[in-house]
């Protein structure tokens, strides 16, 4: 009777966020002045674009999976965390965007939150606090006109450090799956790195996330056999106590705020104009990350967001609408449904894994050495594996503003 309850309430949730009248933006496929101007015209509901549902949608919505799925297997590998309803709640809320913005607006694990756990021994208790403080924080910041503010308050090294930060505690948490499969671990470098060229001289998706995956599934059921398959059960309600949300604020809500206002939100928001011409509005991106994560963390979903690498990579790929997103919803739909059961999950190969968290962290770590100060960016970085991301941010502040104020004097 409470699962059902749960369900319930669920669905009306859902169905509440459904029926608020978000209109979606209007889709413009060229990049040209004219096309520019026409997009800014505010659209109503007879003009909307159609949705693509082609070969070349199919492959744009694989273009973030190789970010997506590796950083839910490590959570749900190393916390009581349950990988089928974080992955269902992806499936939903990727169709849900898909034809909110009829562009293919991503969403991936909230990174911070997500290495942050992955290094640390942090329950879902403390993961869903996280989800309601952030989904609070970005549903009202996208009712305000904050955002030029927050561009401003936080320097570029400071961002760029945490991204630094955040690429050496996955390096670390890595080891230990290196560590325990070694094999497993080199020959999932070896994938990555033949996909890598792949993608560098023929225009193919990067599946080498897939493909790794598959090659660790295959070898933990050649050794321990077929594990059953299982429907997914009804989510149940995750009620964080009152210590869970003074430890989440401080551990992960903090410098996931400024990874999502950077990256998340004002990142995209440029990306989007820049690839399809379409002004979205940062203070959009703010709602809907908002909107999901209160409606889907408190039933076993997962922090989540935007980001412009997704974007980046989708669009690479060949997606050019929100039918991508659908595509990608309806794959994490029906993986959470019949295919990541805990016994899947736990016959992986982790060397398989680690493989893939060093190419994540590579990732991040490569756009992290974009900045203004890369001394700062650097402190901020080791000091974040040396202590924590809260001490870091804070040193980071203070060493970018003396840094500037010191500058003022000598120039002045």
């Amino acid at each position: 009777m409470k699962r059902l309850i749960t369900l319930i309430i669920f669905i009306l949730l859902l169905i509440i966020v459904s029926e608020t009248d978000l209109l979606p933006l209007r889709y413009s496929g060229r990049f040209s002045p004219a096309v520019c101007f026409r997009s800014l015209i505010p659209v109503s509901r007879n003009n909307i674009p159609p949705l693509r549902y082609n070969l070349s949608e199919l492959a744009g919505s694989l273009g973030d999976f190789g970010t997506i799925i590796p950083l839910v297997l490590a959570v749900a590998l190393t916390t009581d965390v349950n990988a089928r309803y974080v992955l269902l709640f992806f499936g939903i809320w990727f169709i849900l965007t898909g034809l909110y913005y009829r562009l293919p607006i991503p969403l991936e694990p909230m990174k911070a939150v997500a290495v942050i756990v992955i290094a640390g021994s942090i329950g879902s208790g403390e993961i869903a606090a996280a989800g309601l403080i952030l989904g609070i924080i970005f549903l009202v910041l996208g009712y305000g006109r904050f955002f030029g503010f927050i561009e401003q308050w936080v320097p570029q090294s400071v961002v760029r450090g945490i991204q630094l930060g955040l690429a050496l505690l996955l390096f670390r948490s890595s080891l230990g799956f290196v560590i325990k499969d070694p094999t497993f671990f080199l020959l999932g470098i070896a994938i990555i790195a033949c996909f890598y060229l792949l993608c560098r001289f023929r225009s193919i998706p990067d599946l080498s996330a897939i493909v790794v995956i598959g090659v660790g599934l295959i070898a933990g059921i050649s050794l321990y056999g077929v594990p059953p398959v299982s429907i997914i059960p009804a989510p149940e309600l995750v009620v964080p106590v009152p210590s869970d949300f003074s430890s989440a604020f401080a551990t992960l809500v903090l410098p996931q705020v400024v990874l999502t206002i950077t990256n998340a939100i004002l990142a995209t928001s440029l990306l989007t104009k820049d690839l399809f011409c379409q002004d979205v509005p940062p203070k959009k991106f703010s709602t809907t990350i908002g909107l999901m994560n209160l409606v889907s963390v408190p039933f076993g979903g997962f922090p989540m967001c935007h980001g412009a690498g997704g974007l980046a990579g989708q669009y690479r790929y060949g997606a050019r609408t929100g039918g991508a997103n659908v595509y990608a919803g309806l794959i994490f739909i029906t993986l959470a449904l019949f295919f990541t059961s805990p016994q899947v999950l736990s016959i992986i190969a982790v060397g398989a894994l680690g493989a893939l968290l060093v190419f994540v962290g590579i990732e991040m770590a490569r756009h992290s050495f974009r900045t203004d100060s890369l001394v700062i960016t650097c402190v901020i970085g080791i000091l974040a594996l040396v202590s924590s991301m809260t001490v870091a941010f804070i040193i980071g502040m203070v060493l970018a503003y003396g840094t500037a104020r010191m500058k003022q004097r000598v120039t002045g």
